[in-house]
């Protein structure tokens, strides 16, 4: 099958950013197989031709760090300063299952497709569920198998971790869009044994990721220093899990030598800046890392912690914070930005030779971009549109692979309203869990 795009305004985000304001692209075998500007190229019969109306076709962003499940949870006791011990953890035990993991993913595949979101990396439980997911979907991924040592609900001990590890790496060798990940918690919640062994892991499997969140919390920077004498940066480090292939979450907390560190070892970044805003945690030394030629990503976190998984609404923020950090307007301009959220995301998970910018045989991961809102116009810069004034309804259509997995906003590989009403069902034995939680709670007095 071939498929023949034109009248587009091509936002390629190449090494050069080159763009075509009136261009076109031929995807052929799941494959960029040209593109260019002016008069499209004549097609063979059979080609499907399919005019973009002079809207953005740009690469599918990349959302580099996110625990989809978790979106069953989103919005639930937003207001409790304990919700995490009287609600989160109690619920999780109680319920996160396979059946939980799949209806939970699928709920956030749904709305990353919907918003442009091609490529995903998730960290949680049940992970050969999540890989079935993203297959089933249409997305591309990178799927992490969560250890930590709070009595997690898919293993007792962490051999039982690895083990799952182990079947994760078995279950994605044959899948083409997945690719297996192994993910010590955090370091507070693995220690040093856990990760030193995750890193002979991962050496041992080939074309497998390493994801752990990284310097997030001050009690994790203080863990470090009282337990190790020196930074978590420098105590993951020491664990050999910062390393190529590597995936850090947040990296909020650093000192100057950690930043070193990240770059000497190639690791990733992913960007959690409305998740990390939200906590009142802090602000990203994003500009420095980037500077230090370390690969930095836009991710969402979970939908638990950030509530959305729409990268959009994650620009403002990333360029706003950057600014307010800088003290000017010229830190984290609007093409960075964009920038961040395709092809170096694809580069913080080692996927930038397949995805992430608009060139001739990559993969045809692209979305549309619907210009018609009267906040989209009018236009001299496409990047400060698409970081300050796009929103997920602005995406019209998306493609993996050459496959159309949204087309005119109707959503082509998932079923939208069998897809809410399995959320639903799962949220209404959340909600009777609750009410027998504050009950106890309250008996107690």
């Amino acid at each position: 099958m071939k498929t023949l795009l034109t009248n587009a305004w091509l936002v390629t985000v190449d090494a050069a950013m080159t763009e075509h304001r009136t261009g076109w692209l031929m995807v052929e075998d799941g494959r960029i197989a040209a593109l260019g500007g002016g008069a499209p190229p004549q097609v063979s019969a059979g080609t499907q031709v399919r005019d973009m109306a002079g809207d953005i076709v740009m690469p599918g962003m990349v959302n580099p760090h996110c625990h989809m499940a978790m979106s069953l949870f989103r919005g639930l006791g937003e207001d409790v300063d304990d919700r995490l011990f009287r609600y989160m953890l109690p619920l999780e035990r109680k319920f996160v299952s396979p059946e939980m993991v799949r209806v939970g993913s699928t709920l956030s595949a749904l709305e990353m497709i919907m918003g442009g979101v091609t490529c995903v990396a998730d960290m949680y439980y049940h992970e050969t569920e999540v890989a079935d997911v993203i297959m089933a979907s249409g997305m591309r991924g990178v799927v992490g198998q969560t250890l930590a040592d709070f009595d997690p609900p898919d293993h007792r001990s962490f051999d039982e971790g690895f083990a799952l590890c182990d079947a994760l790496a078995g279950h994605c060798a044959g899948m083409d869009r997945v690719t297996a990940a192994i993910a010590p918690h955090a370091p507070y919640s693995t220690g040093m044994a856990v990760m030193e062994r995750a890193a002979l892991w991962h050496e041992a499997h080939q074309d497998t990721r390493l994801m752990i969140h990284l310097a997030e919390t001050v009690a994790e920077v203080d863990w470090a220093v009282q337990t190790h004498g020196m930074t978590t940066t420098a105590v993951c480090a020491a664990a050999g899990v910062l390393k190529p292939g590597a995936i850090a979450a947040h990296a909020l907390l650093l000192e100057d030598a950690d930043i070193d560190i990240l770059a000497s070892t190639g690791t990733g970044v992913a960007h959690n800046a409305r998740s990390n805003g939200k906590a009142g945690r802090g602000i990203a030394r994003i500009e420095d890392m980037r500077r230090a030629g370390i690969p930095v990503g836009i991710a969402t976190d979970g939908p638990m912690s950030g509530n959305t998984l729409d990268l959009f609404s994650q620009f403002g923020v990333v360029s706003i914070f950057g600014k307010l950090r800088g003290g000017s307007r010229k830190p984290l301009p609007t093409r960075d930005v964009i920038r961040m959220a395709t092809i170096e995301g694809a580069r913080v998970l080692g996927l930038e030779a397949q995805t992430g910018s608009l060139e001739v045989g990559k993969a045809a991961d692209l979305i549309r971009i619907d210009l018609s809102a009267p906040r989209m116009q009018p236009i001299y810069d496409p990047y400060s549109v698409l970081v300050f004034a796009a929103m997920p309804t602005d995406v019209r259509d998306v493609m993996v692979d050459g496959v159309w997995l949204m087309r005119d906003r109707g959503v082509e590989t998932l079923e939208p309203a069998r897809v809410l009403a399995d959320a639903n069902q799962v949220a209404g034995r959340f909600r009777t869990e609750i009410v027998a939680i504050d009950a106890a709670r309250a008996a107690k007095g």
